[in-house]
């Protein structure tokens, strides 16, 4: 994939929403510096239209800059496992073609379970070897933390990216669907 214009653009854009989502568009758990978030259920929308090189760097650069609001530090290994989990996404929903308006039921549920493989990998294995690899965090309480985040995420993404999934089919022509006129 080269960086376009078009692809920059959307990466600035696509990391300013996810910031921003990520920042004050969040429930709190009950368990420590976890949430749902719908963020994420953006970057599913975002990785679907540009794919996954954009994916990764919008939730990289969007976890960076709320890390450093929020806290004033960057927690890398969530930082990490998030740009992963945009990667991630963004390779299946470009296999799938989930924004060339032809999606249907069976794309969704694919989509969705691959979505809850691509959390499990980033959230319940990177992100705590991470924490307990990086910072020394004990890994009890980084295990639930990632477990809870996966359950999170899968719940923002099925439900919120779903939804912006298919509004954003139903602007599309489908591929194929138009033909030339004699």
């Amino acid at each position: 994939m080269k960086l376009s214009t078009r692809n920059v653009v959307a990466t600035g854009i696509g990391a300013a929403v996810f910031f921003i989502l990520f920042k004050f568009v969040a429930i709190p758990t009950g368990v420590a510096n976890t949430q749902i978030n719908v963020a994420e259920a953006w970057l599913a929308l975002i990785t679907a239209i540009f794919g996954p090189i954009v994916g990764a760097l919008v939730a990289f650069i969007g976890h960076t800059l709320n890390d450093a609001v929020s806290y004033g530090s960057v927690w890398w290994s969530w930082v990490i496992a998030d740009a992963l989990f945009g990667l991630l996404l963004g390779l299946m929903t470009q296999r799938l073609a989930l924004a060339d308006g032809n999606l249907t039921t069976s794309k969704l549920i694919q989509f969705n379970i691959w979505q809850l493989i691509a959390n499990v990998i980033a959230w319940a294995v990177v992100a705590p070897l991470g924490d307990i690899l990086i910072y020394g965090e004990p890994a009890k309480k980084v295990f639930l933390q990632g477990a809870v985040t996966v359950g999170a995420n899968f719940l923002s993404i099925t439900i919120l990216g779903t939804i912006l999934l298919i509004a954003y089919n139903r602007t599309q022509v489908k591929r194929g669907s138009l033909t030339k006129e004699d």
